[in-house]
C-alpha cells in the first residue's frame, strides 16, 4: 500500500499565533544581545539607550497599588488581563498540531489502454446522497479514507436514534454496491440533532 502524505491543517488564527511567537522570540533574541553587550562590559547607559531596559524596570518596580487607584482603572485593567489571557490563550491552544492523511484517488482497474480512478469527493458524495435519502436525517456529511469511510449525521429527531444510524449505514453500503465502488467499512457517527427536539435527549 502506498504511503499517505500528512498535512497540518491551516487557517489565518494560526498564522496569527506564529506571528505572536515570532515577536516574542525576536524580542527574547534582542534582550539576549543586550545581555551579551553588559557582559563585554558596554557602559549601562548606552545599552539603555538602545533598548530601554532600565527604564523599563524602574517604571515597573515603582509601581503600586497607589498608582492604580480607582475602580474605573482597576477594572479596565483587570478587564485587559483577562481579555489578553483569553485572545492569546486561544491562539495558543489552535497552535497544537492536528495532522490528517491526505486523501486520494481510489483505483479501480488499470490497463494498456488506460487506467479507471474515482475522486475521494465522489465516493463521499455517494454516501451523503444514500445518507440523506433517509427521512429521520436531516444533513450527511461523508469522509473517505484509504480503509473506510466515515459519515457524520444531523438528525431530526433523538427518538429512534441507533435505527436511524443503522438505516443510514445500511443505505450508504447499498449505494457503494450499487454504484459498483469496493465495499469498505462504514462508521455512521451522530454530528447532531434539530435543536427544535433538543428535550428528548435529556
Amino acid at each position: 500500500m502506498p504511503r499517505q502524505r500528512v498535512r497540518e491543517r491551516t487557517s489565518p488564527l494560526i498564522i496569527l499565533g506564529r506571528l505572536v511567537t515570532l515577536l516574542f522570540a525576536l524580542a527574547l533574541i534582542w534582550y539576549g544581545l543586550m545581555t551579551l553587550l553588559l557582559a563585554l562590559k558596554v557602559s549601562p547607559s548606552t545599552v539603555n539607550s538602545i533598548s530601554g531596559y532600565r527604564t523599563a524596570f524602574d517604571w515597573l518596580s515603582g509601581l503600586s497599588p497607589t498608582k492604580v487607584d480607582g475602580a474605573v482603572t482597576r477594572g479596565i485593567v483587570a478587564g485587559a488581563g483577562v481579555l489578553a489571557f483569553l485572545v492569546f490563550g486561544y491562539l495558543a491552544l489552535k497552535q497544537l498540531p492536528r495532522p490528517y492523511l491526505a486523501r486520494r484517488t481510489l483505483d479501480l482497474t488499470s490497463d494498456e489502454r488506460g487506467e479507471v480512478t474515482v475522486e475521494p469527493r465522489a465516493i463521499e458524495r455517494v454516501a451523503e446522497v444514500a445518507a440523506a435519502s433517509d427521512p429521520a436525517v436531516i444533513d450527511a456529511h461523508g469522509r473517505y479514507a484509504i480503509d473506510d469511510l466515515s459519515v457524520d449525521l444531523t438528525v431530526r429527531r433523538a427518538r429512534g436514534l441507533a435505527d436511524t444510524l443503522q438505516d443510514a449505514q445500511r443505505r450508504v453500503v447499498d449505494a457503494l454496491e450499487q454504484h459498483e465502488l469496493p465495499a469498505l467499512p462504514v462508521n455512521v457517527t451522530l454530528a447532531g440533532y434539530d435543536r427544535r427536539h433538543r428535550r428528548e435527549l435529556q
